[in-house]
């Protein structure tokens, strides 16, 4: 009887316990299907008026600054333009700068923001808006840039005028973005340039000869495979890396040519880099000024709104994207780079 007890009492709580288990995982099953609607996966597009933003600014200066009666009259102006704006809606005959920010990793992973944003912007811009596109990148993978330089090509398409400004450094894939713009202006020590294309891999093929390990990679087409981390890389395997990097650098300096004229590539396009107080003389940019003292310039007579776009990530897509994280991350540290293509060079 003891033991039938004992057991009895084991099987309540393994019963117990794989209840509790089915329960969590109905939950979140429960909680990840919500989040499959169509309201939970759309767009988040904040749009934020700038303006307000220099208005609190003279505001607060004003407030130590100005006499009280100075400070009434103030409160009072203030007052009647909130009033009116509220009532009727922003004034229609003043043009509107739409300000982007592009914070540029490897993967320019931001460019599915970006893409967002711009489409956001076209379904409501008119004549006379203009974008303002403040961007900060060292480059990083071609694919990733040469998507994000073509999202805003959609600007000049469309007509609407492109100012890029770079404050730190627009460098690389991120000069490929900045070359696209009508205008593009650069603080003094703002980084530009560095039109060129790097490729490199460490090889462990002698180390792996001398513990007697065997790599063995099998290919159909000759070119599937050119230099590896693993195997023993030929002169003709090099030969043909460096073919393709040559040629990914002429498409590169054809796309800047395209769309600067006025740029010298036969001085720039050797993966140099310049200041931005340099970058005039050779056609890099078109100007030499900060992203803030433009933005507060055209904000006396400019409607400037800042617009974001981030896309809400569900449960289930955090707990997913953690174990993909894990799988790619092991999965590249076991394979060569140039077995997935989307690593293989860096602009």
């Amino acid at each position: 009887m003891e033991f039938l007890f004992a057991f009895g009492l084991f099987l309540a709580k393994a019963v117990t316990i794989v209840i509790a288990i089915l329960i969590v995982v109905f939950s979140i099953f429960a909680m990840t299907r919500r989040g499959d609607s169509p309201d939970s996966f759309r767009d988040i597009v904040k749009v934020t008026k700038l303006n307000d933003r220099y208005d609190a600014m003279r505001d607060a200066i004003g407030a130590t600054l100005l006499s009280k009666k100075e400070k009434k009259q103030r409160r009072k102006d203030r007052k009647k333009e909130k009033k009116s704006e509220k009532k009727d809606g922003p004034d229609k005959d003043r043009n509107r700068v739409f300000v982007l920010d592009f914070d540029g990793d490897t993967s320019a992973s931001e460019v599915e923001s970006l893409r967002d944003e711009i489409t956001a912007i076209l379904t409501s811009a008119k004549e006379g808006d203009n974008v303002f596109l403040r961007l900060e990148s060292p480059g990083g993978q071609v694919h990733g840039y040469g998507l994000a330089a073509s999202q805003l090509a959609r600007f000049r398409e469309q007509n609407i005028p492109l100012t890029v400004s770079v404050d730190k450094v627009a460098a690389s894939g991120g000069y490929m973005m900045a070359c696209v713009a009508d205008h593009i202006i650069a603080a003094p020590f703002a980084i530009v340039g560095s039109i060129g294309v790097v490729a490199g891999l460490p090889n462990f093929h002698r180390l792996l000869k001398e513990n007697n390990v065997d790599y063995e990679l099998f290919t159909a087409g000759e070119y599937k495979r050119t230099v590896t981390m693993l195997g023993e890389n030929t002169d003709k395997a090099r030969q043909k890396m460096h073919e393709d990097l040559e040629e990914l650098h002429d498409l590169f300096k054809d796309f800047v040519g395209t769309h600067r004229p006025g740029v010298k590539l036969e001085e720039v396009a050797n993966g140099d880099t310049w200041f931005g107080s340099q970058g005039i003389e050779n056609g890099l940019i078109d100007e030499v000024r900060t992203s803030d003292d433009w933005l507060l310039d055209k904000s006396e007579q400019t409607d400037i709104y800042s617009v974001k776009c981030r896309k809400p990530v569900s449960l289930r897509d955090k707990i997913f994207g953690f174990f993909t994280q894990v799988t790619q991350t092991f999965t590249r540290q076991s394979m060569s780079p140039t077995g997935d293509h989307e690593h293989r060079y860096l602009i």
